[in-house]
């Protein structure tokens, strides 16, 4: 059962990050846009059921939850803190949480790199991991890479970062930037 470390705001008013003390993933990401696609995780399920919910996100040692416009932190924070505590602890390896997943996640991003033929993607996953995605998993988010086709990018944004204004414009931008420069001048990054 993990324990909560700390609650801290993120660059998304409608999100918070919940840092906790053990792992409820070991290496994979977990993202439920809504509660219907949360049915099948018991700890997502639970986030929902509290009311108010309108996204889930956790890996690791972190729990993002999005509230709906309206919601009050003041009265939601203690409500979702009871299903969190009551979690299962993640066991394991990251390989294996990766596979319970369905790959899909933090290391289905590197593990689809290394399967493409295309070396172009093991090198942008690089550059996400080394400076991109420690940083928005800093502030409850996370990116995963949808495809790569011809010279377009695709990537999907996670957790806080999925609804945050800023991560359509500035860092979405930065991203290319950083791309363009390192890897191709004519790659385009387009989040969906």
């Amino acid at each position: 059962m993990p324990k909560i470390d700390n609650i801290e705001e993120t660059p998304n008013p409608n999100a918070v990050k919940f840092v906790l003390k053990e792992p409820v993933t070991t290496g994979a990401a977990r993202s439920f846009p809504n509660a219907s696609e949360a049915h099948n995780d018991p700890l997502a399920k639970s986030l929902f059921e509290v009311g108010e919910v309108v996204s889930i996100f956790y890996m690791d040692r972190m729990i993002t939850v999005e509230k709906e416009d309206a919601a009050d932190w003041d009265e939601l924070l203690p409500k979702l803190a009871v299903p969190i505590r009551a979690a299962e602890a993640a066991q394991g390896g990251a390989m294996a949480a990766a596979a319970a997943a369905g790959g899909a996640g933090a290391l289905g991003g590197a593990l689809g790199a290394m399967l493409s033929d295309d070396p172009r993607l093991l090198r942008i996953n690089e550059i996400l991991d080394e400076r991109i995605r420690p940083a928005l998993a800093g502030d409850g988010g996370w990116l995963e890479i949808v495809g790569l086709k011809e010279n377009t990018l695709t990537i999907k944004y996670q957790g806080a970062c999925g609804s945050c204004p800023s991560s359509i414009s500035g860092t979405l931008m930065a991203i290319e930037g950083m791309i363009q420069q390192e890897v191709d001048p004519e790659l385009e990054v387009v989040a969906i």
